[in-house]
């Protein structure tokens, strides 16, 4: 073993330290009386010296037994060990300052030491007491782990967060790593030097990554545009560097960034695409003192709807869920942040038109936004009837008691599935979004409908399944190698529904912007990377077949030909066929009559003929088309 390993295994005795301190001080007065006087103290100035001495270290010993300089762990000393030895020397030195004038100006008219020994005195002892400790931290630092045995890192952000997170890596995971450059977009930058680390372009990254074995790449800036992360993580990726992210200010401990909350950038991230802009005034102004009603408000979309539109202070909210679990946990999150009057929370079932209809007269909502639903796929596929339950049935008592209590506008989260549906999930939603628009059009009630794809993070969605089996050590499962996807964040998709719902007239189905589909392959394959997992070594992908009802692409009605613009080129309006309300209702009735059959194809087969365009996709239905 290095002997100087067996060195730094104990920690140094406190009494020790406080030994070597004192030594430093008494070097450090020697060495002011050498300088003061160019090495040839005179005799008047050495007998008085003793006093002196005695005094200094005196002193000396008792404010650094006050402040505890010694029982630092000097190794591992930092920047408030650094602090506390230069405030503990100057108030000494202080202190000295302070008996000189009582000495002149009460006893003697002279100074028992002079001033620029006093200063000298100063600037050595503090000089040695730090520059020895990190001289020996440094020291420390090398032999335990040498500086070419360190893994290199390289920070993207050359600003505040920057120099943050160095200080930080170098303080809390300084014997693992060294930081090997900053990256910058500012041209000003490029070239300098910042604590001691050289300041290079975007356009060096490469080069760095290639030349050199970086382990990690550290987005340090606060507020990247997500085209500029991705070209980030794409050439770190090429390089098998992780890519890491410093979190928002706001979610540091106690406005201390630690390295441990420096975490792995996640796939979500990436999928994310730039703010989106809003008429923040015109929902203020719908919501605003509004008395509102969020069903399946436990639920990803619902639970995140509270969230934003409570921000809007209505004069209350009325979350509606029948899971209790979920529920709770959302009380619990706005019991923290708002006033118990401003909200109420609800367990019931909108299939109890009973329940439902003591909601409305209790509360009497103005504005309701329907989210409850069910929506996998594979399992409406092998249970049809429940599907109608609730997706048509439930859809059909919210929005009839919504018109029955005079709400002023209803709103109905739909989804991608119901264009040209290829599962019975997709062709009850369609079925909801039928009924809503045709009663929209012989009542008062304003009924607006918003279509989006997959929600990322959603319960029982694509990324959190892959995250789970990466974790697990695989296999990732794909159901075909060429199957794609739209992808949108909950915050972003809620908002449009904020936007559209609040600036709808009524009978609009509005459909958004959901952006580029992605390759469901290609995404496993990224977040398989991103876990620092190598394909087909660490981890592997398996294609499992097409579900039952599933599509390979998804559709959006998204083109000039069958969509209207709105003020908003996020958001769009789907030309749809229109239905009479007497004769749709007249035939979604006799479908939910059918729930009392349990007869799969009956119940199936009856919503092909209320939906023309339904043609079921790998699925035991397809006989019936």
């Amino acid at each position: 073993m290095n002997p100087f390993r067996i060195l730094f295994q104990h920690n140094t005795p406190r009494w020790v330290i406080l030994v070597i301190d004192l030594l430093f001080c008494l070097f450090s007065i020697v060495i002011a009386y050498l300088v003061r006087f160019n090495f040839n103290v005179p005799e008047i100035e050495i007998k008085g010296f003793k006093f002196v001495f005695g005094a200094i270290l005196s002193i000396r010993f008792l404010s650094f037994l006050i402040a505890k300089t010694h029982r630092s762990i000097v190794k591992h000393t930092s920047s408030k060990d650094s602090q506390r030895i230069f405030i503990t020397i100057t108030a000494g030195s202080l202190l000295f300052v302070i008996i000189n004038l009582i000495y002149f100006y009460g006893i003697n008219s002279t100074f028992p030491l002079p001033f620029s020994i006093i200063i000298i005195d100063y600037m050595s002892s503090l000089f040695l007491m730090i520059t020895l400790r990190l001289l020996f931290k440094a020291l420390y630092s090398e032999i335990i782990n040498p500086y070419r045995e360190k893994r290199s890192v390289i920070i993207f952000g050359a600003g505040e967060s920057g120099i943050i997170t160095k200080r930080t890596l170098d303080r809390d995971a300084g014997l693992k790593y060294k930081v090997l450059a900053f990256i910058d977009d500012d041209e000003k930058k490029e070239g300098k030097i910042l604590e001691g680390v050289h300041i290079e372009g975007f356009n060096k990254l490469d080069e760095l990554l290639s030349k050199n074995d970086v382990a990690q790449l550290i987005i340090s800036v606060q507020k990247l545009s997500p085209d500029r992360k991705k070209k980030l993580v794409d050439s770190c990726l090429n390089y098998d560097t992780k890519v890491l992210n410093v979190p928002p200010v706001t979610d540091w401990i106690n406005g201390e960034l630690s390295f441990k909350q420096i975490k792995k950038i996640q796939i979500e991230e990436l999928l994310e695409r730039n703010p989106i802009s809003l008429n923040i005034e015109n929902i203020k102004n719908q919501l605003t003192d509004k008395i509102i009603l969020v069903t399946g408000a436990a639920g990803s979309i619902g639970s995140e709807i509270v969230r934003q539109v409570i921000q809007f202070h209505p004069k209350k909210i009325i979350l509606l869920d029948q899971a209790e679990s979920p529920l709770y946990d959302m009380e619990m999150e706005l019991k923290d942040d708002f006033d118990k009057l401003s909200y109420e929370i609800v367990i019931g079932d909108i299939r109890n038109k009973e329940r439902l209809e003591n909601l409305f007269k209790t509360f009497q909502p103005e504005i309701v936004f329907h989210a409850a639903a069910y929506k996998h796929v594979p399992m409406m596929e092998n249970n049809p009837s429940e599907s109608i339950l609730t997706n048509v049935f439930g859809t059909k008592n919210v929005a009839d008691l919504a018109v029955k209590y005079n709400v002023e506008k209803f709103v109905m989260i739909s989804t991608d599935k119901a264009v040209n549906p290829s599962n019975v999930m997709g062709a009850s939603k369609r079925i909801a979004e039928i009924y809503t628009q045709s009663l929209g059009k012989t009542v008062k009630t304003k009924f607006i409908t918003t279509r989006f794809g997959n929600v990322l993070g959603s319960n029982g969605s694509v990324i959190p399944r892959f995250h789970q089996q990466i974790e697990n050590g695989g296999p990732v499962t794909i159901t075909h190698p060429d199957i794609t996807r739209f992808f949108m964040t909950i915050p972003e998709a809620c908002q449009l529904v904020l936007e559209a719902g609040t600036s709808g007239n009524g009978g609009e189905i509005f459909i958004f912007d959901m952006g580029e589909s992605v390759k469901i392959l290609d995404l496993a394959k990224k977040m398989i990377k991103l876990s620092g997992l190598a394909l087909d070594k660490d981890i592997k992908i398996i294609y499992t077949g097409l579900r039952p009802g599933e599509k390979l692409y998804e559709e959006l009605l998204a083109n000039e030909e069958n969509t209207l613009p709105t003020h908003h080129k996020q958001i769009m309006i789907a030309k749809v066929k229109e239905y009479d309300f007497e004769f749709i209702t007249t035939k979604i009735q006799k479908l939910i009559n059918c729930f009392n059959k349990q007869d799969n194809k009956l119940i199936v087969s009856q919503m092909k003929a209320l939906v023309p365009e339904f043609k079921s996709n790998n699925s035991i239905y397809e006989e019936l088309d």
